[in-house]
């Protein structure tokens, strides 16, 4: 019997507009659908793509524990091992992406364990960053201009060195570190000017100057937008 194929399906940032059409083709033909969910069994990769998920396709739930820093090996080596099964007996597997699957995407360790034996398709999808400055109405880069992803769980230290040698920045993952980043922009020069943007692409999306945002309500589904600063004329 011939294995199955594996496709790992980018499906943006939340918007099911945003799902690509060859994503949507394969999603439609693979008889499996595996998402990452957290631990008590929500999936919002399955919830992006939930209105065509109504073809009795057999459905794997991949669980992540929701908790500082990154999850145990041995979850991808058991994701790893779930997909495997089904590829053996013949099953094309799409596994649901929220935003790219190689963009700080849990598919990137299932990969890892996987590539040896198995060909995996990877469909690319909307990644935040793309998403917030369309959200924002903002450039993320220009001209010769460099663009820095910054994850918002590195220390007040790391986040103010790459601050100090980036032009174009986007912080990402903020929830409860949001507080430590705007400390770190104040300090840095950095504050004025910077935007905040919350949910991209969903119903309940938020683009507000960094200054006003209250901490306490900030998710870890939202991003800061930080531009160069202008140079003083005259």
């Amino acid at each position: 019997m011939a294995r199955g194929r594996l496709f790992a399906l980018g499906l943006g940032p939340g918007d099911p507009e945003l799902v690509t059409l060859k994503a949507l083709r394969l999603l439609r033909a693979a008889s499996v659908v595996a998402y990452p969910a957290t631990e008590d069994g929500d999936s919002f990769a399955r919830r992006i793509v939930a209105q065509w998920l109504d073809r009795g396709q057999q459905e794997i739930a991949i669980r992540f524990p929701m908790r500082p820093g990154p999850p145990p090996i041995d979850i991808y080596r058991e994701a790893a091992a779930r997909l495997a099964g089904m590829l053996e007996r013949g099953s094309d597997v799409a596994y649901l992406c929220q935003g790219d699957p190689l963009f700080y995407g849990s598919f990137a360790g299932v990969l890892e364990c996987l590539t040896r034996n198995y060909v995996v398709t990877l469909v690319p999808g909307v990644s935040s960053p793309m998403a917030c400055a369309a959200a924002a109405s903002v450039p993320l880069v220009q001209r010769g201009e460099m663009l820095s992803v910054i994850p918002a769980t590195l220390p007040e230290a790391g986040l103010a060195a790459r601050l100090a040698t980036s032009e174009a920045v986007i912080i990402i993952k903020l929830g409860r570190h949001f507080a430590k980043v705007r400390r770190v922009l104040q300090s840095c020069g950095r504050l004025e000017g910077a935007i905040y943007v919350e949910r991209a692409t969903l119903p309940n999306q938020r683009v507000l100057p960094l200054a006003v945002v209250d901490s306490e309500t900030v998710p870890y589904f939202a991003s800061i937008l930080v531009r160069q600063p202008s140079e003083p004329s005259g």
